[in-house]
């Protein structure tokens, strides 16, 4: 067998002839880098020569030119040529007039044309003749041009002889390294195909392939030992109906045309994820969809296309989603099914919703062409609209029936009271963005009051959204949306910005009260928030003691160290800080101690059944005396009673606001509410 083969098709023969190629090409590399490094150095010596021996003579020709003496010139020069390198020599005056001079011809030799080109056929050498003083003077110059052929012919001997050992070097590597390759690879492997020639396709079990000697425990012995097996699994009938029983298993389990699970494969899926979400009671939520007006895409562009279409969109939500891993699976004809686990809300869920649309309506090219399509979905959550796998599904199905009737590219909940509410916050979500650019924002201002000396130290300001179609719109609605969609941070830099420029208007008017802004945990988390805070400050001229930013509990619980740094930065630069909300959230010591801050305010749900409830009362009190001991002023949010503004000075409460004293003001209010405020408090203190 071994001699049907051509000797340049052999393994050896080609092994050689790489070995060989890349060996040459080797040492030619490396005889060159040599060669060029060799080149520099010699470079350099005769560089660093002609500066030594002028360095030398460099006194003595100093004296001559200083004195006029054409002897000791002469000497000099004769000196120099005692040297058989120097070809040119002259000691010259500074008008150029020669003092003593001598010259001899370049040294004739047969490389010089490429010697010339790497050192140069000479090279030239000026030092100007001074003698030492506060003041040196030039009294004239040496000059000296050196030969390099005689360096030139030494570098060329190293350099042929490097080249032509660096190549033998190359070729006795290449055949021992061909003479390894041939003993431990080529040999054993003609003698493996020499077995294989003998082995009887009918029975191929029956002769089993011999390994090399000295290849047992190799990859050629792992080779052969792995054909031996192979030989003997084919002879095994059984294996072979193994196999084929698992195709077809496969087949009846996995849609032909996509891939994906079937819908009893599904159903299988779905039930078991129901299981693991019972155990853990999460929501999990089934996405039915099917394409728009498939018929019309067959129809228009043929079965074929159609086909590719389906298989281009199950690929492409065949993998995450926008919160994770999809479970997908085709149900039939153009619908498909998709599921996601692990929910927060319905919220979240309608995100995915518009991701699949999105994902649906991506233009696809197919032959050249380009397709476009949409889809319906029809959603139905698990436990809330059902337990079961199949009346899951059958409900999803049934709402995607459904929402095609209204119209397709859309989604709907299989419940119309949750459908309706993720699309009006969703709704609320676009205005948002609108809100700012058309300037539906303004701010209020609630006056924070010293219990003890019954003035208006301060002011929080509150963000308020005057809708054009649906009026005032709470925070606690879309504050939630803004940090959710991460616009709050182009929001929160506004409140800031107005903020500072009331509190600038305000001290310019003779009013010059502290100002408090809130700061949510988006803002907190920006690398450039401290930046921000202190440019706005810049910008309108105000202190920085006149600034306080509250941030909640839950805000910098997210990334404590982060914020501790920020905070510390910010109050450093003398900004107040205070914890809103106190008591609502962690409510650690462990990081109150961390946290720069002056200020604790009691969240108004403690204050609003103060004297009524006892629970509330006692965590108010424990609070207050949290910030005795730690040094903090304490600030009650949602005063609304005497009897509570009189229990919370007798306690020790330092500061209060709510609408006792006042409700959030406009701006022009405000600055009225405080001058009657305190000459009321004037008037009083008069009488008494």
């Amino acid at each position: 067998m071994t001699r049907q083969f051509q000797f340049e098709h052999r393994l050896g023969y080609r092994i050689l002839r790489w070995v060989l190629l890349i060996a040459l090409l080797s040492g030619v590399v490396l005889s060159t880098t040599q060669i060029i490094i060799d080149a520099k150095r010699v470079s350099g010596e005769l560089d660093q020569q002609a500066h030594q021996t002028l360095a030398l003579v460099r006194d003595a020709a100093s004296q001559a030119v200083y004195s006029i003496d054409e002897d000791l010139a002469q000497q000099v020069v004769d000196g120099l040529f005692e040297q058989e390198a120097v070809r040119f020599a002259s000691i010259t005056h500074p008008d150029g007039e020669v003092l003593a001079s001598n010259t001899r011809d370049l040294l004739p030799s047969d490389y010089r044309p490429l010697t010339d080109r790497i050192f140069s056929a000479e090279r030239h050498y000026r030092v100007p003749l001074t003698r030492e003083g506060d003041d040196p003077v030039t009294y004239g110059f040496l000059e000296v041009s050196y030969d390099t052929a005689y360096s030139a012919a030494a570098w060329l001997d190293r350099a042929t002889l490097t080249f032509l050992s660096g190549i033998a070097r190359a070729i006795v590597l290449s055949l021992v390294l061909f003479a390894v390759f041939h003993i431990l690879l080529t040999r054993p492997l003609f003698r493996i195909i020499s077995s294989i020639s003998r082995v009887n396709p009918d029975n191929p079990g029956d002769t089993l392939l011999e390994i090399p000697r000295g290849h047992r425990s190799d990859e050629l012995g792992l080779w052969v030992n792995a054909t031996n097996n192979l030989l003997v699994a084919i002879t095994e009938n059984q294996e072979k109906q193994a196999e084929a029983e698992a195709r077809v298993n496969r087949l009846s389990r996995y849609d032909k045309l996509t891939g994906l699970p079937n819908r009893e494969l599904f159903l299988v899926m779905l039930n078991n994820a129901l299981e693991e979400h019972r155990r853990s009671d999460q929501t999990l939520a089934v996405f039915c969809f099917g394409i728009d007006d498939f018929k019309s895409i067959n129809e228009q562009h043929g079965y074929h296309m159609g086909d590719q279409l389906l298989q281009t969109i199950a690929d492409r939500l065949g993998g995450d989603g926008p919160n994770g891993p999809l479970l997908t699976a085709r149900l039939g004809s153009d619908q498909f099914v998709v599921v996601e686990q692990h929910l927060r809300d319905g919220y979240q869920c309608a995100a995915t919703s518009e991701w699949l649309l999105n994902e649906i309506s991506a233009p696809i090219r197919l032959a050249g062409r380009e397709v476009s399509a949409s889809a319906t979905i029809g959603i139905a959550l698990f436990p809330d609209d059902a337990e079961h796998s199949e009346q899951l599904l059958q409900r999803a199905e049934q709402t995607m029936t459904l929402a095609k009737a209204g119209g397709g590219n859309q989604f709907q909940f299989y419940v119309a009271s949750v459908d309706q509410e993720i699309r009006n916050r969703k709704r609320l979500e676009r205005e948002l963005h609108q809100a700012l650019v058309e300037k539906q924002f303004h701010l209020v201002y609630q006056p924070q009051i010293n219990l003890e000396t019954h003035r208006v130290i301060g002011a929080e300001a509150l963000l308020r959204w005057e809708h054009p179609i649906h009026g005032l719109i709470p925070p606690d609605q879309f504050i939630p949306l803004a940090e959710l969609s991460g616009s709050i941070v182009e929001i929160g830099s506004w409140v800031l910005d107005e903020a500072c420029a009331q509190a600038a208007l305000w001290s310019s008017e003779g009013m010059p009260i502290r100002i408090a802004v809130n700061l949510s945990a988006v803002q907190l988390r920006q690398d450039d928030i401290v930046a921000t805070v202190l440019k706005t400050l810049k910008r309108h001229l105000i202190p920085p003691g006149r600034l306080e930013l509250e941030v909640t509990e839950t805000g910098f619980m997210e990334n404590l160290d982060s914020a501790v740094e920020k905070l510390l930065q910010l109050r450093n630069e003398g900004i107040n800080i205070a914890v809103d909300d106190f008591g609502t959230g962690y409510s650690s010591l462990t990081y109150l101690k961390r946290l720069p801050v002056q200020h604790l305010k009691i969240d108004k749900q403690f204050i609003r059944d103060l004297l009524v409830n006892e629970e509330d009362t006692r965590i108010a009190n424990t609070i207050i005396d949290l910030g005795k001991s730690l040094n903090l002023d304490v600030i009650a949010e949602g005063v609304e009673t005497e009897e509570q503004e009189f229990y919370l000075l007798n306690r020790g409460c330092q500061l209060a606001q709510g609408y006792f004293f006042s409700k959030p003001l406009k701006p022009d209010d405000f600055a009225c509410f405080v001058a009657a405020f305190h000459h009321r408090i004037t008037a009083n203190s008069t009488e008494n």
